[in-house]
């Protein structure tokens, strides 16, 4: 997809400081101190435009949030959403999810949130899947113990390749759903993405894995 450059973008975010965490490196092991209150820490890495995280914290104001974006032209309309509903539990980062560890230490996070992920379709690019074993990885060193993953994607290749990984990796697969929006799960909350491929009629694939302490 092609994403249209806004200029401003970087000023927009350096402007507002109260919702974007700049310099995360220096919160790292003290993520309680950045929030009004010190409750677990969930992070979605590729944000996007911010429904879903904004979502999961307006509903869910006893966890706190952050919503990771690579892309400054796309992170501002998160910005734009959080300035709206101006929740003191949900933050944005304008950072590289690769580089987690610098941001984060272990016990710092208790979920991350995957949700439709590039799904780099040829096989020279596995490397940059999110849920390729050197991000797993990356995750497993921020996690509490026995951390989280939640998954979602309508790419069923991309689906069936990240439970393989999930499964080589030695993680507990605790929930999946083939068709999401055709299930009984409850609560949840849709990204613009899976607004739109959902409305074309694309099945949606959602799971839930665990990272196993030895």
């Amino acid at each position: 997809m092609r994403l249209r450059n806004k200029p401003w973008a970087k000023d927009k975010l350096r402007e507002y400081s109260n919702f974007v965490i700049h310099e995360p490196e220096q919160h790292r092991g003290k993520w309680g101190q950045v929030f009004e209150k010190d409750q677990p820490l969930h992070i979605e890495i590729g944000t996007g435009k911010g429904q879903f995280i904004t979502g999961m914290a307006k509903a869910n104001p006893d966890i706190n949030y952050i919503g990771i974006e690579l892309q400054e032209s796309v992170i501002v309309s998160a910005l734009d959403r959080l300035i709206e509903v101006d929740l003191p539990n949900c933050k944005l980062m304008n950072v590289n999810g690769a580089e987690l560890a610098k941001y984060f230490e272990s016990g710092d996070v208790s979920r991350v949130y995957l949700n439709f992920s590039d799904p780099w379709p040829k096989t020279r690019h596995e490397k940059r899947r999110l849920t390729f074993k050197s991000f797993l990885e990356v995750y497993e060193s921020i996690l509490v113990k026995n951390g989280e993953i939640h998954f979602k994607t309508d790419n069923q290749g991309l689906f069936e390749y990240s439970l393989v990984s999930f499964s080589h990796y030695g993680m507990k697969l605790n929930y999946v759903s083939l068709d999401l929006h055709n299930s009984e799960y409850e609560g949840n909350i849709m990204t613009e993405y899976e607004e739109k491929f959902s409305s074309r009629g694309s099945r949606i694939y959602r799971c839930e894995v665990q990272f196993i302490a030895e």
